[in-house]
């Protein structure tokens, strides 16, 4: 949704730009630490199915911040991602410290997990890179939720930034706010940073907004609540082939007994209905003693007038 076609937001954005305007800090720390809390079993999850060793995950602290903060220094070893939503393109900044990386990188590859992992002196390298990127895209999707209150984030994530790109790299200040959750133990383990506008978390987790980005948030999450029902549900499919077109005053003359004719190409043109809606376009044919069709292309109701009024 472009920022032009919604004065609203667009008001908002300039007054956080301009004045710094903040929500209310206990509302803003609730709504972030109902975020967090509802993502962490999700995290846990993710983490055990694709990890060879467990890492223990928690919520460290939660506090208000200036977006400001989350910018880097240039000679910082941290790995970096700013992940874009419908309504934000700083929606949700992830960053993990060196000694997150270790850890990451010591869990991926079957390190001994009683063993400290030492923080990295230097920029990711490609490999850390990469895993670093699997814990990002596990945070993001339980961050994310679904449902009305989803943040809406763009998946897949963004290129994550090290080393040199902090040089480059601008942060669009406002009000924040900070969830730092840790990886391996708070002793000995590492940290991930979350930065995330007052005003999205404030909007995305608070009441729903009645605007189709609710409605459409709504439908996924009844899709994601009953996608296995709807799936394993059964409908009659109808494949029917078109003969011709006929006037009203033709169709009802026709009586008992009289036989109608195929037209040229009418074979061609199968249609595959369910519940008396056309939902693909088929090619008929015969495989053997049996007749059958062969799904071609989607069908356009639009197109089918088109043509109706060009045959014409």
């Amino acid at each position: 949704m472009a920022l032009t076609e919604n004065p609203e937001l667009m008001r908002a954005l300039v007054v956080e730009r301009l004045v710094g305007a903040t929500g209310d800090p206990r509302r803003v720390s609730e709504a972030a630490r109902a975020c967090a809390l509802r993502a962490l079993p999700q995290i846990l999850e993710a983490f055990t199915d694709r990890l060879p060793v467990p890492v223990a995950v928690d919520v460290l602290d939660i506090e208000i911040v200036r977006l400001a903060e989350l910018k880097p220094s240039a000679d910082c070893c941290d790995a970096l991602v700013v992940v874009p939503s419908e309504a934000s393109g700083d929606a949700l900044s992830m960053r993990l410290d060196p000694r997150a990386i270790s850890v990451l990188v010591s869990a991926m590859f079957g390190g001994d997990p009683d063993l400290p992992a030492p923080p990295s002196e230097r920029p990711p390298s490609a490999i850390e890179c990469d895993v670093a990127a699997i814990a990002f895209e596990v945070f993001a999707k339980a961050l994310n939720g679904t449902g009305a209150r989803a943040l809406g984030l763009r998946m897949p994530l963004p290129k994550l930034l090290s080393g040199a790109d902090f040089r480059r790299f601008v942060v669009r200040d406002g009000p924040g706010v900070r969830i730092r959750f840790s990886l391996g133990g708070e002793e000995g383990g590492g940290v991930l940073t979350v930065w995330m506008p007052q005003r999205l978390i404030l909007e995305m987790r608070g009441a729903p907004q009645h605007d189709k980005r609710a409605e459409s948030a709504q439908a996924s999450d009844w899709t994601h609540r009953f996608n296995d029902e709807v799936l394993r549900s059964n409908v009659s499919i109808k494949a029917t082939i078109p003969l011709m077109r006929m006037a009203l005053g033709d169709l009802a003359s026709l009586h008992e007994g009289q036989v109608i004719e195929f037209g040229e190409g009418a074979q061609s043109e199968v249609r595959l209905a369910v519940r008396d809606k056309t939902v693909f376009l088929c090619d008929f044919g015969k495989s053997g003693n049996h007749y059958t069709v062969r799904i071609k292309q989607p069908f356009d109701a639009r197109q089918d007038v088109v043509d109706g009024l060009l045959a014409r």
